[in-house]
């Protein structure tokens, strides 16, 4: 045990009240219309457990263990009785006040035990949690089976996979972390996962901007088709040609995102080259939203976690791993260079994942940086010839917004070219 002083033993038990005043607000504010004398418990009775279970927490930190589990048991066993025999409501009972009470013993006890932060901090996220209960159910409708699904599935990714793997330098030429490797999927398939919802919250409410938005934060690619396919197939186009440019000028700043995560000594560099082509996107994208009639969004793209898929994902960042390993070792920063294009030519994630696992002095920034822009190229190409394919000239400003862009990223890739 540990000396402390008693101002920090007073710190300590006004952190435990303050835990049970701040739940005990919202639940009073929450319960204000059951009739007087029928609550079990509000901001008085909160504010009173949350300093009980601060004295034993206190208690149990100078080793009165008999003394704080009585205060505990007998704090529970009162609320327990309460709730168990409260007069007649005048709404139906639920379970949230009662679990509320005994997350706010546990709050007041760790605060009284010496860690008033971590229980001050987990009270206002308590709290909010019981403030956003209309936004949080209003959340739970918009969902379907599908959503439903999908977040098992990355629960699965994030929660029930990483924490198991190990670290440290495995497998040829020592090129495979596998805790790290499977970070990266947590991260990308993560931010993919948000703007799935985020589309799916709000693009089917405002329409195909929102949509282009937020759907090109995760699949600019997967927007670009469903926009061109509807407008090919409607009599007078909408929204789809703006929709189309403000996806790709979206996708710029998650690859640029993504870059500055994964791949950091690369990404001033990075910003430098890309942001003429950024200025440019976001620039032709507002024109078009300007001059574009309003129209109701199309559906979005697809949800975008799977487990088959993230584990395809995670075997083709290997394998750039060891490739770019022994480029290292065969062909300097130039074979690493090819490579990365190469391989971003088929996802620009896996380069920028596979940059970023490389030692610094194993290619410069510079370099790095036009790989991965070289990438983009490649895969703005794919997206005009979509856009074409499906919509043919009705797609044309989209496709002159793509190109502008991307012959400015050509001519900046040049400068970067003649500076190395």
């Amino acid at each position: 045990m540990e000396p402390v002083s008693a101002g920090w033993q007073v710190l300590c038990v006004a952190t435990a009240l303050a835990c049970g005043l701040l739940i005990g607000i919202e639940r009073g504010f929450d319960l204000r219309a059951l009739r007087a004398g029928t609550r079990v418990a509000g901001v008085r009775t909160f504010t009173l457990v949350g300093l009980t279970s601060g004295l034993a927490g206190l208690a149990g930190h100078f080793g009165q263990t008999f003394a704080a589990g009585a205060l505990v048991a007998g704090t529970v066993a009162v609320l327990a009785i309460g709730y168990a025999h409260r007069p007649g409501l005048i709404r139906k009972p639920d379970a949230t006040t009662p679990i509320a009470a005994l997350t706010t013993v546990g709050l007041g006890f760790v605060a009284g035990f010496g860690d008033p932060g971590f229980a001050i901090a987990g009270a206002t996220v308590v709290t909010l949690l019981l403030a956003l209960k209309a936004e949080l159910h209003g959340f739970l409708d918009k969902l379907d089976e599908d959503d439903v699904k999908a977040l098992a599935r990355y629960a699965v990714i994030a929660g029930a996979v990483l924490p198991f793997l190990p670290s440290g330098h495995y497998g040829p030429l020592g090129a495979w972390n596998p805790q790290k490797l499977w970070l990266v999927v947590v991260l990308v398939t993560g931010f993919s996962f948000l703007g799935y919802v985020a589309n799916r919250i709000f693009g089917e409410r405002h329409g195909t901007i929102a949509t282009a938005l937020i759907g090109g934060a995760y699949s600019s690619t997967a927007v670009t088709q469903s926009l061109a396919q509807r407008l090919g197939s409607e009599a007078k186009g909408g929204a789809e040609n703006a929709g189309i440019a403000l996806a790709t000028a979206v996708m710029y700043l998650r690859v640029l995102l993504l870059v500055g995560v994964l791949a950091t000594r690369a990404v001033v560099a990075f910003a430098i080259i890309i942001l003429p082509a950024v200025l440019i996107a976001w620039g032709a994208g507002f024109w078009l939203y300007r001059k574009a009639p309003r129209c109701d969004a199309p559906t979005p793209p697809g949800n975008p976690i799977a487990l088959l898929p993230a584990f395809g994902f995670v075997i083709f960042v290997a394998v750039a791993a060891v490739a770019a390993k022994w480029a290292q070792g065969s062909f300097g920063q130039s074979g690493i260079a090819v490579l990365l294009l190469i391989t971003g030519s088929m996802d620009v994630d896996v380069a920028i994942v596979t940059l970023g696992g490389l030692p610094a002095q194993s290619i410069t920034p510079l370099l790095g940086a036009i790989a991965i822009a070289g990438t983009i190229i490649v895969n703005m190409a794919v997206k005009i010839g979509i856009a074409l394919a499906y919509a043919r000239r009705k797609a044309l400003p989209a496709a002159v917004a793509m190109t502008s862009s991307v012959i400015a990223l050509a001519v900046m890739i040049a400068l970067a070219w003649a500076r190395l």
